[in-house]
């Protein structure tokens, strides 16, 4: 794609934007199909519990190649429902990544367990193995290995690891859906595999999300806690006809309803689009803007196809004169809706009052925190918007550049 770049005074400055109205960094896509979808749910018998859940979950699991998808009510209860799955409680540690989301450490917390954190690799922003192996002790029972932006960690490796020391890995796959590692879909290759269907990500139904595993047990343990603990739900006991059920363990409500599955199911037939237009917009990102003075673009290792959930520059600050800050607050004014992913887990007020984190306890995710910046990326960008945000960057890049 070819831009043309209009020279002038920056909008945050008084100039005119390269946008006249806002793009945000990520939002969903609903097509007429996928109403429809919803509208004959709510014209059935079943709003929840019943079997668009299972039809959900099993081309799901048919998608990434697992045997097993259970659905929740989000990513953040599918990695809830994961750790307990793990058998995680109190006295127990589970090693992840700063760089991420609160959710994927908060999970730990909800089992009365004790997130660890291990720093990450400098390019691609995973959590580092070596870093990992480093802070397994006596009581680590987990590792909770983040894709960050879609880009699958080095899963082998941590896999190894775990075997070695006896633990479970739930991979947080929530940027994730439709990347691959070393050819195997993301979602088939760790103990469990937790995904998000928030209206930022791949797959959209509102709230929603996933694990996948191939291990039966999980699978029952999952089934259970997201539905109050109970043995049989809703639909079984009506399909045989019984009322009895009994509570075996002390779950939550964190079912998916039909009406997002319906969504769902819309959402996955699309998948292949979805992901052939997200990697074809990081494509003429990465051709456009690798020029620029003080952007470096995200790394994409060999052995891995990404998911291009997210597409996170990062600022050479030595090299323009300018603070993140500064950067990110012109590029808003030229109307594209940048965002940050993410400031680390460990500096947020709860974390450092708990646990007596502080800035300089994971040097490389702190690094990179100060750098990024994350570019608009989604399903139902045009090549228009695609060019407003070439062009914004650019503009604001080179009013900076020293």
């Amino acid at each position: 794609m070819t831009v043309a770049i209009k020279r002038g005074e920056l909008a945050v400055d008084g100039g005119t934007p390269v946008r006249s109205t806002m793009l945000p960094y990520a939002r969903q896509s609903i097509s007429e199909e996928d109403i429809q979808s919803v509208v004959d749910v709510l014209r059935s018998d079943w709003l929840t519990t019943g079997p668009k859940v299972a039809e959900f979950e099993e081309a799901f699991a048919a998608y990434v190649g697992a045997k097993y998808a259970i659905s929740f009510s989000s990513g953040t209860a599918a990695l809830h429902g994961a750790a307990f799955a793990a058998g995680l409680q109190a006295g127990d540690e589970a090693i992840t990544s700063p760089m991420t989301f609160a959710a994927t450490a908060n999970c730990i917390l909800y089992q009365g367990a004790t997130p660890v954190f291990a720093d990450v690799c400098s390019d691609t922003l995973n959590v580092d193995p070596d870093q990992i192996a480093r802070r397994i002790g006596r009581n680590t029972r987990v590792v909770i290995p983040v894709d960050y932006a879609g880009h699958p960690a080095d899963h082998d490796t941590i896999l190894d690891l775990a075997d070695r020391h006896g633990l479970i890995v739930i991979e947080d796959a929530c940027h994730a859906l439709g990347a691959k590692f070393r050819g195997r879909p993301v979602g088939s290759v760790a103990h469990m595999t937790a995904f998000s269907f928030h209206p930022v990500k791949h797959l959209a139904t509102g709230e929603g999300g996933m694990v996948t595993t191939d291990r039966a047990d999980f699978a029952e343990k999952l089934r259970r806690f997201r539905n109050h603990g109970i043995s049989r739900d809703a639909r079984t006991r009506d399909a045989a006809g019984d009322w009895q059920y009994d509570m075996v363990l002390l779950g939550h409500n964190y079912r998916l309803t039909d009406i997002a599955c319906a969504l769902g199911l819309g959402q996955l037939k699309r998948m292949e689009e979805n992901l052939a237009r997200r990697r074809h917009i990081a494509a003429t990102y990465r051709a456009a803007l690798g020029h620029l003075t003080g952007v470096i673009l995200p790394v994409v290792k060999q052995e891995v196809t990404p998911a291009s959930h997210l597409y996170p520059i990062r600022l050479d600050l030595t090299r323009i004169a300018a603070s993140r800050t500064e950067v990110y607050r012109a590029l808003r004014a030229e109307n594209i809706g940048v965002n940050v992913h993410y400031m680390p887990v460990h500096l947020l007020q709860y974390y450092r009052e708990r646990f007596g984190y502080k800035p300089g306890d994971f040097p490389v995710a702190e690094h990179a925190y100060e750098q990024l910046i994350s570019l608009p990326l989604f399903l139902a960008m045009s090549d228009r918007d695609t060019a407003d945000v070439i062009e914004a960057v650019t503009k604001v890049m080179e009013h900076f550049a020293n």
